[in-house]
């Protein structure tokens, strides 16, 4: 395999190292980005690069257990398998994954393919009409939320994610649709809905056998 990357210049060679480092980081390599601060849609190079050196790519990451699977439909590059380390996400970040693909859906059905756009606030309010967040969420889970779907390139943000502010533009991706299959989603949100009063229920009983035995 190496022999391959040698007969590479060393700048295409370089490339396919990146883009491989981006699929173990991301997971995912999109054939167009939108840059946050124009809302220009740009070609992605590391997507040419899957494409033009997939079967050395696909050669490579099966020796680690992995797939490089493509998805022509979305224009994704996704790398799966067995040796993919799975991130494991907190109660949190995954409601706030499901209201983000509430959101995508709602946009997509009603405004078409355009970049579909939305920003905390409206985060929030989906929050409040699902019952999906029932307390004040802290800034340090709202940042944590959105690293995680940045780097697994469900969304991108104009900066650092640590000046995201309420108003802030919030582009969605596609692949918020590998998170969440739209099929379920309303199944999956009830699911949550349902686990969440539970849960609300069970603190209240503690809260009241507590100050039963004050």
């Amino acid at each position: 395999m190496t022999s391959y990357l040698e007969e590479l210049s060393m700048t295409e060679a370089d490339n396919v190292k990146r883009t491989i480092r981006d699929l173990f980081r991301q997971t995912c390599i999109l054939q167009v980005k939108y840059d946050p601060a124009t809302l220009i849609r740009r070609d992605n190079p590391r997507y040419e690069t899957c494409v033009r050196h997939r079967a050395f790519i696909e050669q490579y990451l099966s020796v680690l257990g992995c797939e490089l699977t493509h998805d022509p439909q979305e224009h994704i590059f996704r790398l799966t398998g067995e040796g993919v380390a799975t991130e494991r996400l907190n109660l949190t970040t995954t409601l706030l994954i499901l209201i983000l693909k509430l959101i995508y859906r709602d946009k997509i059905m009603g405004e078409g393919l355009n970049a579909t756009m939305t920003t905390l606030e409206e985060m929030r309010e989906y929050g409040k009409n699902t019952n999906l967040i029932t307390r004040k969420l802290t800034d340090a889970e709202w940042r944590d939320a959105l690293y995680v779907m940045r780097v697994h390139q469900m969304i991108d943000v104009p900066g650092a994610v640590k000046d995201v502010e309420d108003t802030t533009p919030i582009y969605i991706y596609s692949t918020i649709n590998l998170y969440c299959a739209s099929l379920d989603i309303d199944k999956i949100v009830e699911k949550y809905r349902e686990e969440l009063k539970e849960e609300d229920l069970e603190a209240g009983e503690e809260d009241h056998y507590e100050d039963a035995d004050q």
